[in-house]
């Protein structure tokens, strides 16, 4: 399947350009969704074998680690399909309590040689209410294949001491819809995005959103409490690093997601004048370091779900080995194709069986 995709249909998809391939794929996995019973016989094909042990995090049981990055399915139109094409969670969104249109086109450009991707989308979505309203109509939370992650950011026309209020929003809307919930404060295509990962405007984000979500549990009989990660930025100094879980300790957050995209520009990337986050292959090395730097800073008592330069099973191992308990991937399946997580799954089975 892997051989026909990258002889035939990415062929097909690379003649695109690459937001237009990408809506094109995200029709595709919205069509697949639609039709249940194809879904149903492609997850018995990409189903691991009898004795794959599934994954627990914070709370939530996960058929298999490998999961579909934040960033492909921004509106919540795709993700029932995620299931049938091997993945074990799906993290929609970046999603913003506004409706915007993100930053001027083109903003994604494909590397295919350094199997890589450079973007500057800049949160592009319908806005939390409209995303909600979809959720509401789809498989509800307790009934779903997969565990569901909502990825939350700022509105661009949120001013950065209007941030808290900004994410308030959108978490209130879609606290109930999810699985998990992700503060992303690491995009590098929102202006001063990234300042949220400092010390002081973190604990004013993380303690307000630990608070309404503790009210919303206590609120109703049966309430839960839903678990809510941070994602960070792979640019971070190891001293950042260290006061970022800082805070996360202090709040008691379930997990963190390491990394976003990077804005360095190491190898052959020094020459490319293209602004925004670069993902893929040459992210593989800086986000295991990073894993591996958490792990050991927490004692593995974390849990951390490693995205960046996942481009094989190897890729995969190397980021549960360096401390993660889930993986995500997204430029990896833009070049390996859609049942690209299927492939790591049954590898990172087989490795585990022996």
């Amino acid at each position: 399947m892997g051989w026909l995709y990258e002889k035939l249909v990415r062929r097909a998809f690379f003649a695109l350009d690459s937001e237009t391939a990408h809506e094109r794929g995200v029709q595709a996995m919205a069509l697949l969704g639609a039709v249940p019973p194809v879904c149903r016989a492609l997850e018995a094909w990409t189903r691991l074998p009898a004795g794959a042990r599934p994954v627990a995090a914070f709370g939530l049981k996960f058929p298999n680690a490998v999961g579909l990055a934040a960033g492909f399915d921004k509106n919540a139109v795709a993700w029932p399909a995620a299931a049938a094409m091997g993945f074990g969670h799906v993290e929609i969104g970046t999603v913003t309590a506004l409706a915007q249109p993100g930053n001027p086109r083109p903003r994604m450009f494909r590397y295919p040689p350094q199997e890589a991707v450079i973007n500057r989308m800049g949160f592009n979505n319908e806005g939390s209410a409209a995303v909600a309203t979809r959720l509401a109509r789809q498989t509800p939370r307790g009934a779903r294949r997969i565990p569901l992650g909502i990825n939350l950011g700022k509105s661009k026309v949120a001013e950065l001491d209007r941030a808290t209020e900004d994410y308030l929003a959108s978490f209130g809307r879609l606290a109930d819809h999810a699985d998990y919930v992700v503060l992303n404060v690491s995009s590098p295509n929102t202006p001063n995005l990234r300042q949220l990962q400092d010390e002081g405007r973190l604990r004013e984000l993380l303690g307000a959103i630990t608070a309404a979500n503790r009210a919303r549990a206590s609120s109703a009989p049966g309430g839960r409490r839903v678990p809510v990660l941070l994602k960070i930025a792979p640019d971070l100094t190891w001293t950042q690093i260290d006061a970022v879980l800082g805070v996360i300790a202090e709040y008691g957050l379930d997990g963190i997601i390491a990394t976003n995209t990077t804005l360095a520009r190491p190898g052959f990337f020094a020459t490319v004048n293209e602004t925004g986050g670069l993902s893929g292959a040459p992210l593989r090395q800086r986000s295991t370091e990073i894993i591996n730097y958490i792990a050991r800073a927490t004692g593995g008592r974390l849990p951390i779900v490693g995205v960046g330069g996942i481009c094989d099973v190897a890729g995969a191992a190397e980021k549960l080995d360096a401390g993660a308990t889930l993986v995500q991937v997204y430029t990896g399946m833009i070049y390996r194709g859609p049942f690209f997580a299927a492939a790591l799954a049954r590898g990172l089975a087989e490795r585990q069986r022996r």
